[in-house]
């Protein structure tokens, strides 16, 4: 389509269709139920099942029309190895989202990777190892009295395929046992495996009164993860008003809460070029597949202000890949954010003290432009932190002086 036709792009809610149904449109049904079984192996003593408190969650449907529970607050928050290395202002936003809502969360220094990187880069780990780790941080939450919340598409995606191995078989059961026994550690599932942007949808409805800036000349293109919608599918929010239940809802929800517009482009379920092994072994692959199928596409078929995502991978690589293209003249240049960072600015986050902007390799000027942010302004009151930060006035920007 052309870009021309904006009113033929923008993607609207579709009609509820057979909203109780636990099935898809294509008749699968998912052979058993992973809470029936965990709750099980909790009965017979083999675990503990880490539940979320009463009256502190919001129920959302998943694929197959089951109901989720979203915990408020009092969440662990397990961070990504890539978010903290490369794109800070990411899992910044998102606590910035929980002091915003006034909601009790724990930040952990004890928490350790969760070596999917590992897992699906090299196949060098074995399942006592991956299912161990796993474990281990869902424990120290359990022992710290927070729920998990998962910042990474790829630990998230990790641990529900950890969670059928550690539910199907007894013996892996018994070796991560023997390690959690060493460790001192009981063995702890949570009851819900919850990814960081499915507690942004759910608190869309107290984000939204707190809206302080205009979005809604932003245009905007979503790539949904490949680790958060791909993998154990029956476990990822739908909503059968967005796309008919088709695609997963999450950050696309965000887009339309804020009133932006949201424009649909044709390889939407293609990766977003980061593959793992592919970024390891062939970087040239992955920076071309995520500059040509993905980021020209959006340009030519959605001509977006901004490309959103909901993982660490996807941010990086389709946002990094982007200065070999532009070498070579080809049609990029789109600025890439998380949905985190979209929804604080949109309350009204400083884009370089909160959000960290600056990270980012796309200029993203333009789009703060039409956000109404005046990044020069912002820019000058940045660095006036810095230097505060450089003469050991303080020690980091609080949330004060982030305001």
């Amino acid at each position: 389509m052309s870009s021309t036709a904006p009113q033929e792009k923008n993607i609207q809610f579709m009609p509820k269709k057979a909203k109780d149904r636990v099935f898809d449109r294509q008749g699968n049904v998912p052979t058993e139920y992973f809470k029936d079984a965990l709750f099980e192996l909790e009965a017979k003593g083999e675990l503990i099942v880490q539940k979320i408190e009463d009256g502190n969650w919001v129920e959302v449907e998943t694929k197959f029309g089951r109901k989720k529970k979203i915990p408020i607050q009092n969440t662990w928050h397990h961070k990504s190895c890539g978010q903290c290395g490369h794109i800070p202002g990411y899992s910044t936003s998102i606590f910035w989202l929980n002091r915003l809502l006034g909601l009790k969360y724990h930040d952990p220094r004890d928490q350790t990777s969760c070596t999917a990187w590992n897992y699906y880069a090299s196949s060098a780990s074995n399942p006592v190892a991956q299912a161990s780790i796993a474990i281990r941080n869902f424990s120290q939450a359990y022992q710290d009295g927070f729920f998990p919340l998962i910042h990474c598409g790829t630990s998230y995606g990790h641990y529900k395929e950890t969670r059928n191995e550690i539910l199907h078989h007894p013996k892996l059961r018994d070796q991560v046992r023997k390690v959690m026994d060493k460790l001192g550690k009981p063995m702890v599932f949570p009851e819900e495996l919850v990814h960081y942007s499915e507690w942004v949808h759910a608190m869309l409805p107290r984000l939204k009164p707190l809206q302080k800036r205009d979005m809604s000349n932003i245009r905007v293109s979503v790539h949904p993860a490949c680790h958060y919608h791909k993998l154990v599918v029956e476990d990822v929010i739908y909503d059968r008003d967005l796309y008919d239940g088709q695609r997963t809802a999450v950050v696309s929800s965000v887009v339309k809460a804020f009133g932006s517009y949201l424009g649909d482009y044709s390889t939407w379920h293609d990766c977003c070029g980061f593959g793992f092994r592919h970024i390891l072994v062939s970087r040239d692959f992955s920076r071309s597949f995520s500059t040509i199928r993905k980021i020209e596409r959006m340009k030519e078929e959605a001509n977006p202000d901004v490309v959103l995502t909901h993982d660490t991978g996807c941010v990086t690589t389709l946002d990094k890949s982007q200065f070999a293209a532009q070498a070579h003249n080809r049609n990029v240049g789109v600025p890439v954010l998380s949905d985190a960072q979209f929804a604080a600015l949109a309350l009204g986050a400083h884009p370089y003290k909160v959000c960290q902007l600056h990270w980012h390799g796309v200029n993203n000027k333009p789009l703060m432009e039409k956000m109404g942010i005046d990044h020069k302004q912002a820019w000058e009151e940045f660095q006036t932190q810095v230097k505060r930060i450089e003469a050991k006035e303080i020690e980091y920007i609080s949330w004060e002086d982030a305001q």
